[in-house]
């Protein structure tokens, strides 16, 4: 399975194209997202850049690109998450920043360029720096992302302009609405997000936002975004300290609806531990998220997570 896994990544990103009996993975994790709250979902940011040991590539792939599509599809992850801005022209494309400055040779904001200029530079590997090395890839459009990854992964879209009808707008035209993410920001006064338009016409996801630092209130203003005539799929949490966890945790139970919480960077739960202490110590940092009550994580090491959920399953499995 590896063998044919990593075969498929190569002749897709040397644009050969899915075999034509490929599996409609995408209908497989919607379901798995939808109706198997046990399982665990893994959400991959930015792509699968990093190093995947597992597939035996040593390299990086420039983040948001067509390659860590292939990649994360190669992988078996569930979500990838990627973001969307606007160019000056009206073309929606695929970059975290507001210009392409750390991920290409070239400078500017992504608003006060056309496609045809962004298309002019190359991203860097990996998540760029002016020292990260020139790739041969381009930054792609919204609809070639969607188009090359129909049928094969969900996608979580960040949404970085206010363009967020547009965004929509394309997702359905391009016949893609159930197999993708879409999320923004609900506070305290923020009306049930998940019950009016946009957001409503395509799976969505409140990020919490809380009156403090600690995450106090984020119990209440879940609850205030379950009142929707539309539930939402998942509540994602922001930074928060792990006291609250558990309680936010239950709330999203009672609702019949996920929790997702990011190990990034320093960890997105404070004392709980960052990425990289994830990749020594799965257990004190994915497995603490799980126990609280966590079933979607967004990670920059998805082949270090899903090697530690078939750990934790083998496990299970003999106790």
């Amino acid at each position: 399975m590896r063998a044919f896994a990593l075969t498929l990544l190569i002749s897709l990103v040397l644009g050969s194209g899915l075999p034509a009996k490929a599996e409609n993975n995408a209908t497989k994790i919607a379901n798995k997202i939808n109706k198997s709250p046990a399982d665990i979902i893994v959400i991959a940011h930015r792509g699968c850049h990093n190093p995947i040991p597992s597939l035996k590539l040593a390299g990086t792939a420039p983040e948001n690109s067509l390659e860590t599509l292939e990649r994360c599809v190669a992988l078996g992850v569930d979500v990838m998450e990627t973001d969307v801005r606007r160019t000056k022209d009206g073309y929606l494309v695929m970059i975290h920043d507001d210009s392409i400055d750390r991920t290409t040779n070239g400078q500017g904001k992504v608003s006060a360029l056309t496609l045809d200029q962004i298309r002019q530079f190359r991203l860097r590997a990996d998540e760029g720096g002016e020292k990260a090395p020139l790739t041969d890839a381009q930054v792609p459009t919204l609809e070639e992302m969607l188009l090359r990854g129909q049928g094969r992964i969900i996608f979580n879209l960040d949404v970085k302009d206010a363009i967020y009808a547009e965004v929509v707008a394309t997702v359905i035209r391009l016949g893609v609405a159930d197999r993708v993410l879409v999320k923004n920001v609900a506070g305290a006064g923020s009306p049930p997000l998940s019950g009016i338009e946009p957001y409503r016409q395509v799976p969505f996801v409140p990020i919490l936002a809380s009156a403090d630092r600690a995450g106090s209130d984020l119990v209440a203003v879940a609850r205030h975004q379950g009142q929707a005539d539309r539930l939402p799929v998942a509540y994602e949490a922001p930074y928060m300290d792990f006291r609250y966890l558990p309680d936010l945790a239950a709330e999203a139970k009672r609702q019949g609806v996920r929790l997702w919480v990011n190990s990034l960077f320093d960890g997105f739960i404070a004392g709980l531990g960052s990425d990289e202490m994830a990749t020594r110590d799965p257990d004190g940092v994915w497995g603490r998220m799980i126990g609280a009550g966590v079933s979607m994580i967004q990670t920059d090491y998805p082949d270090a997570l899903i090697a530690y959920l078939r750990h934790r399953q083998v496990g299970a499995v003999k106790r």
